[in-house]
């Protein structure tokens, strides 16, 4: 079993420095093969900002699987947003904007969705799922494969069509050919988990699809700031919600959602979310 640790829209410039630290303290214990962060490292992608969060993401373990997002991108400096737009990214977290880490159990893959041609949505395009479809149709098909995006796939209950990533059909015919297992997210600060069955109806597939919160920021969104660590193993998944918890100046565990594959189709197992205590 590998267990990774999913923390998205950290947004660096208005993060709640209180967290930091019990932040780190929890995902060293949950000893995770590889952290994944899905986007939004930065509030206005500022230098400092982007200094801030790098020095942040090495003291945490590795491997890291580290994707941008579309506060990642200049949103005033119209020259540095069209002609330059990940180029303090690049410069201060990774110049990796298709980051991959490949084992005898999981195979992760990163894949930019920030596009600077607009200001919060993000796209994926035929290139993008090529390379990914290359990249996975050569691996062993026991190898659960995931695919980390900063826009999401699917959406919680009352989420706005917006916010989809774009293209979003085009990607998904394409993960049913290579078995796409599981497609972590962030974006909308609104912890998430599912299958792609009711939004994508492909015959005999079903990815699981995992969201997270906002690790560390201020912008909360009427969660309370939290993270993900995903248990894998070759026909379950389970997705573990871990939440602040402001009286005890700790990250606890909220609840558990369990998920089993049958063939290409993963799908919610026995009650699904099990509370292990409120907040």
């Amino acid at each position: 079993m590998r267990t990774l640790v999913h923390l998205s829209d950290l947004h660096f410039g208005r993060v709640d420095p209180a967290l930091l630290d019990p932040l780190r303290a929890q995902i060293e214990r949950l000893d995770p093969a590889v952290v994944v962060v899905s986007g939004d490292l930065t509030q206005r992608a500022k230098s400092d900002e982007f200094e801030q969060a790098k020095a942040y993401l090495d003291t945490l373990p590795g491997p890291q699987i580290v994707v941008p997002g579309n506060h990642d991108i200049s949103l005033y400096n119209v020259f540095r947003r069209f002609l330059a737009p990940l180029d303090r990214y690049k410069r201060y977290i990774t110049e990796d904007l298709t980051p991959s880490y490949v084992d005898d159990e999981i195979a992760v893959l990163g894949v930019n969705s920030a596009r600077s041609l607009t200001f919060k949505d993000g796209r994926v395009n035929q290139e993008q799922i090529e390379r990914i479809r290359a990249t996975l149709d050569a691996l062993d098909p026991n190898i659960t494969k995931v695919v980390v995006t900063h826009h999401p796939f699917d959406l919680p209950d009352g989420g706005k069509e917006e916010d989809l990533l774009g293209r979003a059909q085009m990607a998904m015919d394409a993960f049913a050919e290579c078995g796409v297992d599981l497609l972590m997210a962030g974006h909308l600060h609104q912890s998430h988990a599912g299958n792609t069955q009711a939004r994508y109806k492909i015959a005999g597939f079903a990815a699981l699809v995992v969201q997270a919160g906002t690790a560390t920021s201020t912008r909360e969104r009427g969660e309370v700031n939290s993270f993900n660590a995903i248990r894998i193993d070759a026909s379950r998944i389970e997705v573990e919600r871990w939440g602040w918890d402001a009286v005890h100046g700790q990250f606890q565990l909220i609840g558990t959602e369990k998920f089993i594959r049958g063939g290409n189709v993963w799908t919610e197992h026995n009650d699904g979310l099990m509370a292990a205590g409120s907040l």
